[in-house]
């Protein structure tokens, strides 16, 4: 059988439109940049630092618990938490997402003066602090407002519900602890993560407030 000639140039046939190369599909817009911000949890001995951290973390936390031993009798006042059994000897760690771009690492100091020491680590490049306090003792949260303070890290206090109940106003807690009133002071309960969430947020608010304000003054 005769073979059927070919038309075609040497080389193939022309590449005509339908059979050139398909453009490359057009690359996705860019995605929104997430954000990390360091946030520290402090205040005295017993407050809940630990359990605020747990309560509202999306990871398992990273707590450096020590089993309070008869060593610490007469440098811990356990009166008001006669049932505390354990104590933060370094930090506690923590991350929860407050938006889809918004990510908070949460950094607990311990409670102990004798643990003072570690502060000024755990506090660099914090964008603000979360003072949580006992209303029970009050006295307890002074040293860690001055301590912020005095840093010119933003800071609010978290007025921490023993027990469900909390028997005092803000405004008279802010009389009696001579806080300023540019100062957050919010109710919260560490066991509940709404609650400590919430904390976050307020924070995090005052945090971008006072750094506007200071890039105002400039």
């Amino acid at each position: 059988m005769d073979s059927v000639g070919s038309s075609y140039p040497v080389g193939g046939p022309p590449v005509t439109p339908a059979m050139s190369r398909p453009s490359p599909a057009p690359r996705p817009g860019p995605t929104p940049t997430t954000i990390s911000a360091k946030i520290v949890v402090a205040g005295g001995f017993g407050v809940g630092k630990t359990t605020f951290v747990g309560s509202v973390s999306e990871i398992d936390p990273l707590t450096t618990e020590a089993v309070m031993t008869e060593a610490s009798a007469g440098h811990d006042d356990l009166s008001a938490t006669p049932n505390k059994q354990t104590t933060t000897v370094a930090m506690d760690f923590g991350r929860v997402s407050l938006d889809s771009d918004l990510i908070l690492y949460l950094f607990g100091t311990p409670g102990q003066h004798r643990f003072w020491f570690m502060w000024d680590d755990l506090v660099r490049g914090a964008i603000g602090a979360v003072v949580l306090v006992d209303t029970r003792r009050l006295a307890d949260c002074f040293s860690a407002i001055d301590f912020f303070e005095d840093r010119g890290l933003p800071y609010v206090v978290g007025l921490n519900a023993f027990d469900g109940q909390q028997p005092h106003r803000v405004e008279d807690v802010r009389e009696a602890m001579s806080i300023d009133p540019s100062i957050p002071i919010v109710m919260c309960d560490a066991r509940n993560r709404e609650s400590t969430k919430q904390t976050l947020i307020a924070l995090v608010q005052h945090a971008m407030a006072a750094r506007m304000a200071a890039g105002a003054r400039r």
